[in-house]
């Protein structure tokens, strides 16, 4: 037993997380902000605005459920790789949070005030961290799945 708390519990808690997650981030800005970009009735400006507000929504939930994960890598101790791909996620997270999204966000008021804006490579950034993420938690939720499965737990 790794960790505080029996392994089984520990897998199928961070297993849920991720799989939670991972769900969460697909449904959000893989499908319906490149759908929303496509419905021809949507102007850029109300699209930029909805998709604003929906990604500084989404932001305070992944900063919670990064909180959450932290708190469950530190009860159950997963394992060295998945704690540092948990701690990656976690810094992802956080760098788009705190960095890429008022970047973007000052971007669209400036959009929406009608103020031309200077190419830059935020949005480049933001795109790759998504899918970083979707990867990190594809990896996390597929390995505490398998564990799950196989009747393994802890390290």
């Amino acid at each position: 037993m790794g960790g505080l708390m029996p392994s089984k519990v520990g897998e199928a808690i961070i297993a849920f997380v991720t799989t939670l997650w991972l769900g969460l981030l697909i449904g959000v800005s893989f499908l319906a902000t490149p759908v929303k970009f496509r419905a021809p009735t949507l102007e850029l400006p109300v699209a930029l605005d909805v998709g604003r507000v929906t990604f500084e929504f989404f932001s305070k939930v992944e900063l919670g459920l990064s909180a959450l994960l932290l708190v469950c890598l530190f009860v159950f101790r997963p394992g060295a790789l998945r704690a540092l791909l948990g701690v990656l996620l976690v810094a992802i997270v956080v760098a788009e949070a705190f960095w890429l999204l008022p970047a973007l966000v000052a971007r669209v008021s400036q959009i929406l005030s009608g103020d031309t804006t200077a190419p830059n490579s935020y949005h480049l950034w933001y795109v790759i961290g998504e899918a970083a993420k979707a990867v990190i938690l594809l990896a996390l939720s597929v390995v505490g799945l398998r564990r799950l499965a196989s009747g393994h737990g802890g390290n």
